[in-house]
């Protein structure tokens, strides 16, 4: 058995963005990770983590199926991947990490430092296109795991391997990257707490996280775009923007320097006034997106769940077109969970992530 620092292993893929450091490797959003070809009977990974009430997980694939799935203890140790496999035969290992960046929790974060094996390391193929997912809980893979009855909210039920965005890359053998927060959207979060938006931070590396331990990992630091400049950006958001219409104003808007509200009318539909601030934040955001990304084609996404962004979004889709005059650009339209596709916490569970990505694959395949 040999020890290898992730930086000294020159076949190695990583997935996520990073802080430009390869030793340790901090795996701050959900689907970030590690992918190699070996030949190897024995494969262990040394991973540094901590955390208060939220701890990692992570998969490991082995030539695309799933074989572990587990949290991670506190510290710093050596976690046995792979063992009894015959030596002669080439497998290509991915292990990814479970959980989205979890905002709530800062102390929580994951580390890979090295890969110990008996075995070989083999070149990789080179992927075909890079893809940006940008999103919330279900791009975050919430309800992917876990009973239809199970409510509590943990990290439990993550999962970036069920979720639509890994299985759409998967299927079009395409790097990806994934900016996601559950909860949030393009304005505010769910309950109209308008600090919890993802535009925001979406130009630092993880913005979201907090806490002086993840400022020293590199978190807050500006994304570095032209290191990584994907083919195609898929914005899945706004249905906690659609849930904060009619929540009671207890959070302050610092900007604006007063309570926060998107506000009703009577018969439940957005008030015209609030609906014209959310579209501004989802055209503004598309201009962010079009300044950071100047090639990519930017894909808005709505389904999974039926609510009411889905008009709003088209009409600030439409808005953005004809202000910017974008011609990359579109929308596309998921199919919704029902009763038979519903997982965990009310949220789109494995099949219906899986009918996603079979369609979107589709769809993207055509700007990679």
């Amino acid at each position: 058995m040999k020890d290898f620092r992730l930086d000294a292993i020159e076949s190695l893929h990583i997935f996520g963005r990073t802080n430009g450091c390869a030793y340790p490797l901090t795996l701050f959003w959900s689907g970030s990770g590690i992918e190699m070809n070996l030949k190897a009977g024995e494969v262990w990974l040394e991973v540094e983590t901590d955390y208060g009430p939220l701890e990692p997980w992570i998969a490991v694939l082995v030539d695309d199926a799933l074989v572990s799935r587990q949290m991670l203890p506190k510290g710093r140790y050596w976690l046995p991947i792979l063992r009894s496999m015959d030596a002669e035969i080439p497998h290509n290992v991915k292990i990814l990490r479970e959980v989205q960046a979890m905002h709530d929790d800062p102390a929580s974060y994951l580390q890979i430092h090295a890969v110990r094996t008996d075995g070989s390391f083999l070149p990789l193929p080179p992927k075909q296109g890079k893809i940006e997912f940008i999103g919330d809980s279900l791009t975050s893979g919430e309800g992917t795991v876990g009973a239809q009855k199970e409510m509590q909210w943990n990290s439990m039920v993550f999962s970036s391997v069920f979720d639509y965005a890994f299985q759409t890359a998967n299927r079009l053998h395409a790097d990806f990257r994934i900016v996601s927060q559950s909860g949030w959207g393009f304005l505010s979060s769910w309950d109209g707490n308008p600090a919890c938006n993802i535009p925001q931070y979406y130009e630092q590396v993880c913005g979201v996280l907090q806490g002086t331990h993840n400022a020293a990992l590199g978190a807050f630091a500006p994304y570095d775009f032209a290191g990584w400049q994907p083919d195609v950006v898929s914005i899945c958001l706004g249905a906690n923007d659609a849930s904060a219409f009619g929540k009671p104003a207890v959070y302050r808007d610092e900007k604006a320097g007063r309570l926060f509200a998107q506000k009703q009318n009577a018969d439940g539909t957005p008030e015209a006034a609030s609906r014209a601030r959310l579209e501004s934040a989802i055209t503004a955001f598309g201009r962010k997106i079009r300044r950071c990304n100047p090639q990519a084609h930017i894909l808005w996404v709505c389904g999974l769940l039926k609510t009411e962004i889905d008009s709003i979004l088209r009409e600030a889709v439409e808005t953005y077109v004809a202000e910017t005059a974008d011609k990359h650009t579109s929308l596309f339209m998921l199919p919704v969970a029902d009763t038979a596709t519903m997982g965990s916490r009310e949220h789109p569970g494995y099949a219906c992530h899986k009918a996603a990505a079979e369609q979107l694959a589709v769809e993207i395949k055509h700007y990679l």
